[in-house]
């Protein structure tokens, strides 16, 4: 009989300990014991109770033998529940704590990472990509031989693209309003930043357009001169790019430009 009761009795200690919930570790004195389920929440990929629990450790475990692979786990708690700002911080902070663990490098990439997947599209504020890319770029000048760098580099592509689609929606919506001076600048803007882009030739035919539309809205007195700098800039497109489609594109504006230089220059031969 008493060796049933001592059987129930550990039986019951043991499923007491087994259902000992979330709640009940949060408000465990012991810190290890936290540390240990945190660590199995983790392990078992409960990421936001492993997050939770290891928060309540940061001021307890700092400066103890714990400390770097607490927060190697808790910066990866964020970024597995796709709390990517927070994971850059949390990452930049175990750099800032550990600069020569050998979890530094990756370290340094996912706090770059996480910046580039918090980026917005490039319809928004590009803020956070300008802050993205700064950071890819350090990762590159940091660590020159890294198993991370082409990946790196690919997200370094998307955020130079990011930015260039954002610029290049600017100029369209400056063309749209009939802003065509603003436009061209805008343009000429985006090729000077982006000089090596698939649309390049796109850009350049939209300042042949602008230039049109400018020219034409013009005072007559001016428009001869503004007529001529489309045609320079329907040069260039030429010169640049010989083969684009844009060119057959742009023919016809040359052809009404040129006609309205000769209409200009026959009426001032009247006058």
């Amino acid at each position: 009989m008493r060796r049933f009761i001592l059987f129930a009795s550990l039986f019951s200690v043991t499923l007491f300990s087994s259902c000992k919930g979330y709640e009940s570790y949060l408000k465990e004195t012991d810190p290890n014991k936290r540390l240990t389920k945190a660590n199995e929440y983790y392990d078992q990929k409960s990421w936001y109770k492993a997050n939770g629990l290891y928060a309540t450790l940061l001021s307890v475990v700092r400066g103890t033998k714990n400390y770097e692979e607490l927060l190697y786990r808790y910066a990866y708690s964020f970024y597995n529940t796709k709390d990517y700002l927070s994971s850059s911080y949390q990452f930049r902070t175990f750099v800032d704590n550990f600069p020569t663990s050998k979890r530094a490098e990756e370290a340094e990439f996912m706090f770059a990472k996480s910046l580039y997947i918090d980026a917005p599209k490039y319809t928004m504020d590009q803020s956070s990509t300008i802050k993205a890319m700064a950071a890819l770029y350090t990762f590159t000048s940091m660590y020159k031989n890294s198993t991370f760098t082409p990946e790196v580099n690919k997200y370094i592509d998307e955020c130079r693209q990011r930015l260039e689609l954002k610029e290049a929606n600017a100029a369209k919506l400056y063309f749209d309003m009939q802003e065509y001076r603003a436009a061209k600048v805008a343009y000429k803007s985006t090729i000077d930043e982006y000089p090596e882009s698939l649309n390049a030739d796109y850009y350049h035919y939209m300042i042949v357009r602008s230039d049109y539309h400018f020219a034409k809205g013009s005072r007559t007195d001016k428009q001869e001169e503004r007529y001529t700098d489309m045609l320079d800039s329907y040069k260039t497109l030429q010169d640049l790019y010989p083969q684009s489609q844009y060119i057959k594109n742009a023919e016809p504006l040359v052809t009404a430009a040129n006609q309205q230089i000769n209409k200009i220059r026959k009426n001032n031969e009247h006058n």
